[in-house]
């Protein structure tokens, strides 16, 4: 693939003056992933009825949607006890510009390549903090006419489903339409207040995701297995097939008639057996899986719709690959959906109340989620698998028309796993997961075979 060539970088501003002073975060915003997570779209060229300049019509749009959710024009800074606050000083988000005489023809031919890494903005985290942009940008020219446009975005300051709100709104504003719904900037809902009474009767929480995840038998770190070379698949799974899993698990002796099996809890317990198939691992070898739960709707009153901020929180579901294995599908989605149930507004809120009272966030805060040398690490024999499936990820418009491809920017770790839905054919499902390149071919013949 020809070369990407940066041509510009620009710095975007909110368009109008905006409220600028320190802004508290909450808890969860604190802890976990506080690096920048990636995302790429690709486009096909422009059409003639598009009559604006693609690179204006980003800046000007970009500009508008700062001045309505200013906090990405802010920047992070360090307080006592490994807190963050978020300055809200307007000191802008970044732009830039690429060019690639490459023909772009096939999206899936560049992705895990190290082109397909410099399409996606770069963040420098040895500088200090207070410097780094919280959303960063860049759209990618080819010689063919189609465009990129990926983004990193601050996990510190939004998850997920608060990212893609920012972006469609984006969209509405560079199409000339009104916002859809309104940012909700008050993070006091969340916020860590008096001490809660005891609750006798639901699960509390105790930070079991911030522990160390199981090492392999035999193994006193994770060295080894971190240095592993990895490769990247996206594996569809065809609404037939995913029928065929749901029919499996929810008539098993785990299935709860009255609820069933979520698509989630049935598709990830089938990747979590196939991946312990594959790795080879022995019956009594411990494994953990990490679950990503949305709390919007599981705290009591429910967040209020558009909160902007981070409302969601990791959970372990832990078995052996023994027994995972030699159990039916069932088994290991009871698993998932018993950590995923867990999760109740008694759970989230001694949540809050242990991380306020915490000495030192730092020991919870993932600065090297993309790296392979530091960090957490929920690879062999873990995984993690995170649900993009109700997330609003697909058409976004900026005037020139929907995009084409749409998928994680990064995904180089072992474990790390994404369930999106397939924008091309209703009820199928994508899984995008990094395995080891000598488990890779295994978990494909699993996937498949074992449905």
């Amino acid at each position: 693939m020809a070369p990407i060539i940066l041509r510009n970088t620009y710095t975007i501003v909110p368009a109008e003056p905006t409220w600028t002073g320190r802004f508290p975060l909450a808890e969860w915003d604190q802890v976990g992933t506080i690096t920048h997570v990636p995302t790429v779209y690709f486009y096909d060229k422009p059409s003639d009825s598009f009559q604006g300049n693609v690179v204006e019509t980003l800046k000007h749009s970009l500009s508008r949607a700062l001045f309505h959710f200013y906090p990405l024009a802010g920047r992070l800074r360090w307080l006592s006890r490994g807190r963050l606050e978020l300055d809200c000083n307007a000191a802008g988000a970044t732009l830039i510009v690429a060019e690639s005489e490459a023909e772009l023809s096939d999206f899936n031919n560049i992705l895990g390549t190290p082109e397909f890494e410099k399409l996606v903005p770069q963040v420098n985290y040895k500088s200090p903090i207070e410097t780094i942009p919280l959303f960063l940008a860049q759209v990618t020219k080819f010689k063919c006419g189609r465009i990129s446009l990926s983004i990193r975005v601050s996990h510190a300051v939004v998850d997920g489903q608060s990212a893609l709100h920012f972006m469609s709104e984006w969209g509405r504003i560079a199409r000339g339409e009104p916002l859809k719904t309104i940012p909700f900037m008050d993070r006091k809902i969340l916020w860590a207040g008096e001490p809660l009474p005891p609750f006798a009767s639901s699960p509390q929480y105790e930070g079991k995701e911030f522990e160390e995840p199981p090492l392999l038998i035999g193994k006193t770190n994770c060295v080894e297995e971190r240095e592993k070379e990895t490769v990247v698949a996206m594996l569809k799974l065809s609404k037939i097939q995913l029928e065929k899993l749901r029919s499996r698990v929810n008539t098993s002796e785990y299935a709860e008639p009255a609820r069933g099996f979520t698509r989630y809890e049935t598709v990830t317990g089938h990747v979590w057996r196939c991946a312990c198939k594959a790795r080879g691992h022995s019956p009594e070898q411990p494994t953990g899986l990490v679950i990503c739960v949305d709390v919007r709707s599981r705290v009591q009153p429910p967040l209020p719709r558009g909160y902007f901020g981070n409302a969601t929180l990791d959970v372990v579901a832990e078995s052996t690959s023994g027994e995972l294995i030699s159990n039916d599908l069932g088994f290991a989605a009871g698993k998932i959906s018993k950590a995923i149930k867990n999760v109740t507004n008694e759970y989230v809120m001694t949540g809050i109340e242990y991380l306020k009272n915490h000495e030192d966030l730092k020991e919870f805060q993932d600065m090297h989620t993309l790296g392979r040398k530091e960090g957490p690490f929920y690879g062999n024999p873990n995984l993690g698998l995170v649900s993009w499936l109700t997330l609003p990820m697909y058409g976004l418009d900026y005037g020139w028309g929907q995009e084409v491809y749409m998928g994680p920017g990064t995904n180089d770790l072992d474990g790390n796993s994404l369930l999106l839905l397939d924008k091309n054919e209703d009820g199928s499902l994508i899984l995008a997961t990094c395995q080891q390149v000598a488990h890779m071919e295994a978990f494909k013949k699993h996937f498949y075979e074992d449905i």
